[in-house]
């Protein structure tokens, strides 16, 4: 069974923030930090700052990241990263 995790990206460059999922983060990181994700080439190095594993379906995956991008840019998104004691 697949085991999904859901993770927020920090660029260490712009301070912009990227959100979504993955099987394995380690392999996804080094992705986005290779060019292999054109969405995140302007923002290189970036940084994980938070993940949530534990999802045993991509949909359920898909939800919580969909709910966190909700959040992006506006105060709930600041406050989830200062409960979660990112900033």
């Amino acid at each position: 069974m697949e085991v999904f995790t859901v993770y927020i990206l920090r660029s260490i460059k712009t301070k912009k923030h990227y959100i979504g999922y993955t099987i394995d983060i380690n392999k996804r990181l080094l992705q986005h930090n290779t060019r292999l994700n054109r969405s995140t080439i302007r923002g290189i190095p970036w940084e994980v700052i938070y993940s949530e594993t534990g999802f045993n379906s991509r949909q359920r995956a898909m939800r919580r990241e969909k709910e966190i991008k909700n959040w992006k840019g506006g105060i709930k998104f600041k406050q989830f990263l200062k409960n979660a004691g990112i900033v």
